[in-house]
């Protein structure tokens, strides 16, 4: 019988790691995109994210109340539409979405860090996502901990942003602001949607949170909100502070706010990067491992995966492929159409998802926590038009 993972997570540091997987790296370039699209309506923009991914967050705070598993989708498809084939489908594609896309933050991680240091991109690749590989088999606490620090870290440089921008003085866009487009604010709301993606990792760590039937409803939906209200604020400060035309051009929107604001080059932004593309590797490396860690458990082919170190309590065999397969995507794997083709597996997981709750409740209505069937079917609708879009980006 194999080691069970040890439950040392707590609601505070599960609700920072979602947290800290959800504004990552992303929040850095996406801004100017979505003011691009939105204009000085930006802000409301997220908030329509948000509202449209709050059906799906809700589902998944339902199912894991249900099936506290590592495995979150995998087991939450696999039992409301009774299929193990799909399961194990929805959990490898789950894993390797979540290996290539922390391969991408980890190349652009060292980009950035060549601009502080000299070193060769291959070397810190290398050495970066060692380190991180190593923290994440020493235990879960100690890798949220340092996710957690991380976190704090970009959070501080994100209030940075806000303060200078809302300092500044306003943008001639801002002080003649033009009627809002919906057409252009509900585009720049799909988009905005993907700097959402990772409120369902949380789901993953059921078998290592303390009282998880509790715990990760409250982190999905409290790491949500939080998420919402930062990426509000962030995009009021930049589009108050810059125009338009300057941020949706730019590569480094949130440095531009700075540099408007302050002066200076901002490269102390580059710094505070780094660490939220460190902290978007390591909870993808923790993630995908426990992915293959529960899958190991519904199929004898990937048994092997389903051992935790009886000392460090982590499944280290799952957590040192993901962590090589990591290293390797960000050194060799092209990535143009990577956020694109990982938002689209994702939603597609979405699709079923909340699928799988609607035939769950009608199948067995109790739970510990329970939403209304409005709540999944709300959510499918929405998984599915944000899916078209995706997938009609690819096209």
């Amino acid at each position: 019988m194999s080691e069970p993972l040890k439950r040392r997570i707590g609601p505070g540091l599960l609700t920072a790691y979602g947290v800290g997987v959800m504004v990552g790296a992303g929040i850095y370039v996406l801004v100017g995109a979505i003011a691009g699209q939105a204009g000085i309506w930006a802000p409301l923009a997220f908030l329509i994210a948000g509202a449209i991914a709050a059906p799906t967050a809700l589902s998944y705070a339902e199912f894991s109340t249900r099936l506290p598993e590592a495995a979150g989708e995998a087991a939450f498809v696999g039992t409301g539409l009774n299929s193990q084939a799909l399961a194990l489908l929805v959990g490898l594609g789950v894993a390797v979405a979540g290996t290539v896309s922390a391969g991408a933050v980890l190349r652009g991680g060292v980009g950035y860090l060549t601009t502080v240091i000299d070193i060769a991109p291959a070397v810190g690749i290398g050495l970066l996502g060692g380190m991180l590989t190593l923290v994440a088999i020493a235990g879960v606490l100690e890798s949220l901990a340092l996710a957690a620090v991380f976190t704090l870290i970009e959070l501080a440089g994100l209030a940075l942003v806000v303060w200078a921008g809302l300092g500044a003085a306003p943008a001639p866009d801002w002080t003649a602001a033009a009627p809002p487009a919906w057409t252009g604010i509900g585009l720049a709301g799909v988009l905005a949607f993907f700097a959402f993606i990772g409120f369902e990792d949380i789901v993953n760590m059921a078998e290592e949170t303390e009282n998880p039937t509790r715990t990760l409803p409250l982190a999905i939906l409290i790491s949500l909100a939080i998420t919402t209200a930062i990426y509000a604020l962030v995009s009021f400060a930049a589009v108050r502070a810059v125009p338009l035309a300057e941020l949706a051009g730019s590569e480094s929107p949130l440095a531009l706010v700075w540099q408007t604001a302050r002066g200076g080059g901002g490269a102390f932004l580059s710094t505070i990067a780094v660490f939220a593309a460190l902290n978007g590797v390591l909870a993808q490396i923790v993630m995908a491992s426990r992915v293959l860690f529960g899958l190991g458990k519904r199929s004898s082919a990937l048994a092997v995966f389903h051992r935790a170190h009886p000392r460090f309590g982590t499944p280290v065999l799952a957590t040192a492929l993901i962590g090589t397969a990591v290293i390797l995507a960000a050194l060799y794997v092209s990535l143009s159409t990577l956020a694109e083709t990982t938002s689209a597996i994702l939603l597609a997981v979405f699709v079923l998802v909340n699928t799988a709750l609607i035939v769950q409740k009608r199948r067995a209505p109790e739970a510990a926590f329970r939403v209304p069937m409005a709540v999944p079917v709300l959510g499918l609708v929405l998984a599915l038009a944000a899916f078209a879009v995706a997938v009609g980006g690819l096209l």
